[in-house]
C-alpha cells in the first residue's frame, strides 16, 4: 500500500469545495421571502462567517490533539463515548454527506436544465444529477492522485470564477437594484428576530464543510502541524467569497425575481448579462458545483471508512484498494446521494440537514471543554486562539438558532433528531467492536 498523504493544498481545497456550493448559490432566495434588507442579509453572511471561524479554531485544537480520521466521530467517540461518536458518524454519513452531495448534484442538474430551453424536466434534471455522482464516484474510488488532482484544478477554477463573476457584475451593471446596504430603524428588529434565526440555518448550511480537513486527518501530511491553517485559511478564504457574492446577487438582480428560487446565481447572471450572457454563465456557475459533489465524494466516505475500523459488524467499510482509498465507503455514500435525489425535496433537505449538521457541531465544540479538563496534560500543538471566547461564541450563536428551529420549524427540526436517535439504536445493536479506541 503506497504511503502517499494530501497535501495541505489539496486538503484546503477540499474544505473552499465543500462549503461554497448548493447552500451560497440557492439560500438566498428562501432568506428574501421573510428578510428584504440587504444590509440584514449581508450581515447574516458575516455572521454565518463568524461561527464558522470560530468553530474552525476549537476543531482545529481537537484535530490537532486528536489526529486521526473521521471528523466528529473520532472526536465524540474519544471524548464522550463511543456512542455518541457513532450517533455523529451515523448522522454525517446518512445526512451530513450524502444529503449535501445529492443536493449539490441537484443544483448542478437544475442550472444545467435552466441554461437549455425545454429540458426543465424533473426525470431528465434526476438523470443528470444521479450521472455526476456516478462519474465521481468512479474517479474518487480509484486512486489519491486521480482524487486530489481532480479536486484542486476544480476548486481553483471556482474560486477564480466567483471573483471574476463579482467583479464583472459590478462593472456591467448601470443600474444597481434599490436594496439597502446601510443600516436603517427596522433592521435592529429583524437581526433580533426569528426569521433571522431561521435564516442562519440556511447560511450555516452554506457554511458546512468548514470542519471537512478533519474527516482526513489521518491521510494528511503532519496534521498535527498543518490541519490549524488549513482550516483557518479555508473559512476565512469562503466568509469574504459569500459576502461577496450575496452583495452581486442583491446589487445585479431585482429581489422578486429570486424569492423562493434556486438558481440565485443564473437570475443574477441574467440581469446582468442578458439571455445569452446568462446561459454561459449559468454553465460555469454549474460546473462549480461538480467540485462540491467531488468534495464530498472524498471526505465523507473516511467517517465509514473509521467507523467500519472500529465495529466488526460493519467491517467491510474498513476496505481500502491498493492506494489506500475506501472505495467501498466511497461506493456506499454516492449510493445513499443518489437514494436522496431520487425521493427527496430540495428545501425540506437543505432545513433539516442544517439543523442537524449544526446540532453536530455543537457538541463537537462543546467537547473541547471536556477534553481539556479530562486529559489536561494531553499535548497540544495548535491551542484555540482567544479561548473560551471562539467556542463559546460558537455555542451562544448556533444554540440560538437551533432552538429557532425547532420552534419555527419543528418538522425538520424533530426529524434531525430523530436521525441521530436511530444511530443510537444502531450502535446498541452492533456494539461487537473490533478495538477500543
Amino acid at each position: 500500500m503506497t504511503s502517499t498523504k494530501f497535501k495541505f493544498t489539496t486538503v484546503t481545497a477540499v474544505v473552499i469545495a465543500n462549503m461554497v456550493g448548493t447552500g451560497v448559490f440557492t439560500s438566498l432566495g428562501f432568506q428574501l421571502l421573510e428578510i428584504q434588507s440587504g444590509f440584514v442579509i449581508l450581515v447574516l453572511w458575516g455572521v454565518g462567517g463568524l461561527i464558522a471561524l470560530c468553530g474552525a479554531m476549537t476543531y482545529a485544537e481537537l484535530g490537532a490533539a486528536l489526529p486521526r480520521s473521521g471528523g466528529e466521530y473520532n472526536f465524540l467517540a474519544r471524548i464522550y463515548h463511543p456512542a455518541a461518536g457513532f450517533a455523529s458518524g451515523w448522522t454525517s454519513v446518512t445526512i451530513g454527506f450524502a444529503g449535501p452531495t445529492a443536493l449539490a448534484a441537484m443544483t448542478f442538474a437544475a442550472y444545467v436544465t435552466s441554461i437549455v430551453p425545454g429540458f426543465s424536466y424533473e426525470w431528465i434534471e434526476k438523470a443528470i444529477a444521479v450521472g455526476l455522482v456516478a462519474i465521481l464516484t468512479v474517479i474518487h474510488g480509484s486512486s489519491r492522485r486521480n482524487s486530489g488532482g481532480l479536486q484542486v484544478i476544480f476548486t481553483i477554477l471556482k474560486v477564480a470564477v466567483i471573483v471574476v463573476f463579482c467583479l464583472a457584475a459590478v462593472v456591467v451593471v448601470d443600474s444597481p437594484q434599490p436594496v439597502q446596504f446601510f443600516p436603517s430603524s427596522g433592521d435592529g428588529a429583524l437581526v433580533t428576530g426569528g426569521a433571522f434565526a431561521v435564516s442562519l440555518i440556511y447560511v450555516s448550511y452554506a457554511y458546512t464543510g468548514w470542519n471537512a480537513a478533519t474527516y482526513l486527518s489521518g491521510e494528511l501530511e503532519d496534521p498535527q502541524r498543518t490541519l490549524p491553517g488549513i482550516l483557518l485559511t479555508g473559512t476565512l478564504i469562503v466568509t469574504v467569497l459569500y459576502v461577496a457574492l450575496n452583495f452581486t446577487f442583491l446589487y445585479a438582480a431585482p429581489v422578486e425575481s429570486m424569492k423562493g428560487q434556486v438558481e440565485i446565481g443564473f437570475i443574477a447572471a441574467q440581469s446582468v448579462f442578458g439571455d445569452l450572457g446568462a446561459r454561459f454563465t449559468g454553465i460555469v456557475l454549474a460546473s462549480l458545483l461538480i467540485s462540491t459533489v467531488s468534495a464530498m465524494t472524498i471526505a465523507g466516505p473516511r467517517v465509514l471508512q473509521v467507523i467500519g475500523e472500529d465495529f466488526r459488524v460493519l467491517s467491510f467499510l474498513s476496505y481500502t484498494n491498493k492506494d489506500g482509498i475506501p472505495s467501498r465507503a466511497i461506493y456506499l455514500q454516492s449510493l445513499l446521494a443518489i437514494v436522496f435525489i431520487l425521493s427527496s425535496s430540495f428545501e425540506s433537505v437543505l432545513v433539516f440537514a442544517g439543523f442537524t449538521l449544526a446540532l453536530n457541531s455543537f457538541a463537537t465544540v462543546l467537547s473541547v471543554f471536556f477534553l481539556r479538563r479530562q486529559q489536561p496534560d494531553l499535548p497540544r500543538p495548535y491551542r484555540t486562539f482567544l479561548f473560551p471566547i471562539p467556542p463559546v461564541i460558537y455555542l451562544v450563536l448556533t444554540g440560538w438558532t437551533l432552538w429557532f428551529v425547532l420552534m419555527n420549524r419543528p418538522v425538520e427540526g424533530l426529524f434531525g433528531i430523530g436521525i441521530i436517535g436511530s444511530g443510537l439504536l444502531v450502535y446498541f445493536f452492533s456494539r461487537g467492536r473490533r478495538h477500543v479506541m
